[in-house]
């Protein structure tokens, strides 16, 4: 009986769409050997160039980090399941005991709680003592704040700088279609407060960065994670560690979502999962691949939900435990972690021991940095330019196929990023080819893939659809 690999959502392009297939070897090695051999186009996904597995990639053996195990020569038996993790942006509390006792108004709101043994007058005027962090107002922030709110947590801040979208409206249900261009923060408090005026709504109205992150972390008792970006998670994690708070730690993509919590006494952290962040563009964001809208309200509660048992030290919190959730079979599964006693942030003797350039860390140029020379670009208005003036252009669209639905270029040719290498002999090189995609992200990596291969007549559009669609053409709808 051969093992069974599971495959997650990010990677099944590369293995005809397949959640799970069933491999023969005898190590571990032998097992990803026939997978990547089967399935040629995984293979950069989950090697190097040095040919080892990539350090955001975590391989299990049922519920057991390899790592920890005899990486791959971890032996193989029949019926054993494998399973690729990669990345997808409790316990005692010090919480002060308040003499201000509950009034009628909060016994009777709480009163589902307060008949509760585990939760009682004393859990409630615990929560109302406790004060949560969390980081953005989205598609996992929404439920968790509310949640909290409801709960009856004294102080709930939040950290965000976005103002509420068309696009955000199918899964951010803290915010309503009247609030579109509206700052988050305030559409968040506005909400909050209506659910539970006793709860004290801090808006945080700024970038979390490097300079202002351990300031904000140590005003609360912990910090929930629902970040979509790698930077921000990798400092998120940091902060935590470096001021002894707990975080709380969610992510999402299209129909798999991760949790647990990170940064407990004795726990490991997110870099003891993940020491590195993958290369920019090889694991798209949701706004890239999608995300269904009622994901991040699953994950999101059980965030809001670990928190609440952190904050009355009740149950068995997710430390040391990564949950996975996988909404289209309606399956959660549970892995095993470890905390890494080399981990450079809370291993035994850390190497890091103050906050670093994230952006820098994952590899993301700063906003105020200047395109890499190598990556020419070209703007929505010098390509319109072009075509009004006939000039023999090949517009190359490397988005999705159901990016391609929403909208396009007119005469924009779709090949997906992950596509082109195999259909390279498409393109004729002594054309001038403007590569786009959404934001200029992904058709910028494109346009580095195709350098290697001598392509040189090619320019990044600047901005992508987006910005052709904000100056160029408004009909065309913004996702």
């Amino acid at each position: 009986m051969p093992a069974t690999v599971y495959i997650p959502t990010p990677l099944r392009p590369y293995v005809d769409h397949k959640d799970s297939l069933e491999l023969e070897g005898a190590t571990v090695e032998e097992v990803l050997k026939s997978l990547t051999t089967q399935y040629e186009g995984l293979r950069r996904h989950l090697y190097g160039e040095d040919g080892r597995i990539r350090n955001f990639v975590n391989i299990y053996i049922n519920d057991e980090d390899i790592r920890y195990l005899q990486r791959e020569k971890t032996p193989v038996q029949d019926g054993d399941t494998i399973s690729i993790v990669p990345s997808i942006a409790g316990g005692a509390t010090d919480i002060r005991e308040v003499a201000e006792p509950l009034s009628r108004e909060e016994i009777e709101r709480y009163s589902r709680h307060l008949i509760i043994p585990e939760v009682g007058m004393e859990g409630q005027r615990k929560l109302k003592a406790s004060s949560v962090l969390c980081i953005g107002a989205g598609g996992l922030g929404a439920p968790v704040t509310m949640y909290l709110a409801a709960a009856g947590v004294g102080r709930v801040g939040i950290v965000d700088f976005d103002v509420v979208d068309y696009s955000n409206l199918q899964r951010q249900i803290i915010h309503s279609t009247n609030r579109v261009g509206d700052s988050k923060l305030d559409s968040a408090r506005d909400v909050l407060q209506g659910i539970n005026p006793n709860v004290q709504v801090e808006a945080h109205h700024t970038r979390l960065s490097s300079e202002n992150a351990l300031e904000l972390f140590r005003e609360y008792d912990l910090v929930i994670d629902g970040t979509d970006n790698f930077p921000t998670r990798y400092l998120v994690n940091d902060a935590c560690v470096l001021t002894g708070k707990p975080n709380v730690y969610g992510s999402i993509f299209r129909f798999e979502g991760q949790a647990s919590i990170f940064a407990a006494p004795d726990g490991p952290c997110y870099r003891c999962l993940y020491p590195e962040p993958p290369p920019p563009g090889l694991v798209p964001s949701c706004a890239e691949g999608g995300v269904l809208g009622i994901l991040p309200g699953l994950v999101g509660l059980i965030q809001a939900t670990e928190a609440i048992k952190w904050l009355l030290n009740i149950g068995e919190p997710l430390v040391g435990r990564l949950l996975l959730v996988d909404a289209l079979g309606m399956k959660f599964r549970q892995l095993r972690l470890r905390r890494n006693p080399d981990c450079p942030v809370c291993g035994d003797h850390p190497t890091q021991t103050e906050l670093i350039d994230y952006e820098e860390f994952c590899g993301i140029p700063s906003v105020d940095q200047q395109p890499e020379s190598n990556v020419p670009e070209i703007t929505v208005h010098e390509l319109k330019a072009k075509l009004d003036r006939g000039d023999d252009v090949f517009i190359l669209d490397v988005r999705n196929p159901q990016e391609y639905e929403i909208s396009r270029i007119e005469g924009a040719k779709l090949i997906p990023l992950d596509q082109l290498m195999e259909r390279v002999h498409e393109l004729d090189s002594s054309r001038e080819i403007v590569l786009q995609c959404r934001t200029g992200q992904r058709s910028a990596v494109a346009l580095q893939r195709l350098q290697k291969l001598g392509f040189r007549k090619l320019h990044n559009l600047k901005g992508g659809i987006l910005e052709w669609s904000r100056e160029i053409d408004p009909t065309l709808p913004r996702y």
